[in-house]
């Protein structure tokens, strides 16, 4: 019994197994064909143990001996192992965003980075060099973001938006704005980086103040950066002009949630001609018309709308399961209070209107107790959620587009948690917009994924499929014939397959 390599008129290599008896010989089994080397060593092997098995005998030292050397043989021919998934598929988003107009290699490399690998330019560096290949130190990467600022940074916004509007035919009709702080870890302000009301529960730190615009569904299309105690309600306006020298939308509405709600900005949203769905304090609206807003009783999603002098409207719904949230953070708070009056913890400072401190009251000189009638009273706001706008949408539809504004806050979340934005540890300006800037197109990326894969009918994440593509290596190879180097993706298991069949990577 041996094995025997058939030429097939197609050119490929078939390994059989075959028996010669009185001088003639039998096909016992064929074990496959391939043109490729490799795959045809690896028949052979297949075949020799097969005939281990059918002949029922032991050689296991010879071929332990044989399997040694053609591992030893195999690893001789192989040229280089990389990480290629992120860049098949990331840099192939890259390109189709345009983000390949910018000709600097170093940009890609920070980019698809910042998604893959999201940490300091520090251990980028190491990253680049230990996976890509690519020797950079730290230092060039600084230079680097300072030429970015000085030349490439407006081109790169200008790629994006152009993309998004083609997303959307060209046409943008509504905006979504939110704010959100960035901290650093150094202690020092200056005139950007200042303490301030941290999102990110970090009051001791300096930070910046973000003003994101993103489109429906979260795409991002513009953005500014503000001083660290930069009232967020100042931003707005700025944001907004911005955008519009660049896009010049015949008519624009901008969504935005209650904290940018303010006499000034509805004033000056007004006398630019901008339309807005604004989150409103209905709490703080005049006595009458609480009045008239508690004294109505809505069924669960009804709503209704109240004129406002100003010509403008106020929409109020209600929602069961939000009254019943609202309702469970009001005892969860009553309990808290409870807690610190017991323990001592509250003094006279304590009493104030943040939060459920509202409830608490001085009974004789010092006593702190709680207004437990207010907490009462409270409850007839629970499930109430109001809406200011000068639209002429119906009220189903304003409450629609607001409610659009999650996701301008999966996008923050997918900056600071999957991206990690934050901490900053830049302290120049200019490298600092240029950080920002970077984790901005990453955002993009991230958000063209997440589009294409729900285009494809994927049930997979973008967290999923990038984690995917960190395990996709190539191995490139020699073969003993011609000494051409070929390359062959790494492809182990079927989500790899998936993934590379899906995008058609590799083709």
């Amino acid at each position: 019994m041996f094995i025997r390599k058939k030429r097939n008129q197609s050119g490929s290599i078939s390994v059989q197994i075959i028996q010669k008896s009185n001088g003639r010989n039998t096909i016992i089994q064929t074990l496959g064909s391939s043109r490729d080397l490799m795959e045809i060593e690896f028949l052979v092997q297949k075949a020799r143990k097969q005939i281990n098995e059918i002949e029922k005998k032991s050689e296991l030292p010879f071929f332990a001996k044989e399997e040694m050397a053609f591992v030893d043989s195999f690893v001789d021919f192989i040229d280089s192992i990389k990480l290629v998934g992120p860049e098949l598929l990331l840099g192939k988003l890259f390109d189709e965003i345009g983000f390949d107009e910018i000709d600097d290699e170093l940009f890609r490399h920070l980019v698809i980075t910042r998604l893959v690998y999201p940490v300091s330019k520090l251990k980028t560096s190491d990253y680049l060099f230990k996976y890509k290949g690519v020797k950079i130190s730290v230092y060039s990467i600084y230079r680097y973001l300072d030429k970015f600022h000085n030349y490439q940074l407006d081109k790169v916004k200008e790629i994006s938006l152009k993309h998004t509007l083609r997303l959307f035919g060209g046409k943008i009709a509504v905006v979504f704005y939110d704010v959100t702080t960035l901290y650093f870890e150094a202690k020092e302000e200056d005139d950007l980086k200042k303490t301030g009301f941290s999102k990110d529960g970090k009051h001791q730190n300096p930070q910046i103040v973000l003003g994101l615009l993103v489109s429906q569904n979260g795409y991002p299309l513009d953005y500014d950066i503000f001083e660290g105690n930069k009232y967020e309600g100042d931003t707005l306006i700025p944001v907004i002009e911005h955008f519009e020298k660049k896009h010049q939308p015949e008519q624009l509405i901008v969504v935005a949630d209650a904290g940018l709600l303010s006499k000034k900005n509805i004033d000056l949203l007004v006398e630019k001609k901008y339309q807005y769905i604004l989150g409103a304090r209905i709490k703080n609206e005049n006595e009458t018309l609480k009045n008239q807003i508690t004294r109505i009783k809505l069924n669960d999603t009804q709503s209704l709308v109240f004129d406002k002098e100003d010509g403008s409207k106020l929409i109020v719904s209600y929602k069961k399961a939000r009254a019943l949230k609202d309702k469970d953070n009001r005892e969860k708070g009553l309990e808290r209070l409870e807690k610190k009056i017991k323990n001592g913890k509250l003094t006279k400072e304590s009493i104030n209107n943040k939060g459920y401190n509202k409830y608490l009251k001085i009974e004789g000189n010092a006593t702190i107790s709680i207004d437990y009638e207010k907490h009462k009273q409270d409850a007839v706001w629970d499930g109430l959620k109001g809406y200011r706008t000068n639209t002429n949408l119906v009220k189903e539809d304003v409450i629609e587009q607001y409610h659009q504004l999650w996701a301008i806050e999966k996008t923050f979340r997918i900056s600071k948690t999957d991206l990690e934005i934050r901490p900053i540890y830049h302290q120049l300006k200019r490298r600092i917009e240029s950080h920002i800037c970077i984790s901005f197109c990453a955002c993009k990326i991230y958000k063209e994924l997440e589009r294409q894969l729900k285009e494809k009918a994927s049930n997979k994440s973008p967290e999923k499929v990038i984690d995917i593509l960190k395990t996709i290596y190539q191995v490139s190879f020699e073969t003993p014939f011609s000494n051409k180097v070929h390359t062959k993706l790494l492809l182990k298991n079927q989500e790899q397959i998936e993934i590379v069949n899906l995008f058609k990577l590799g083709q």
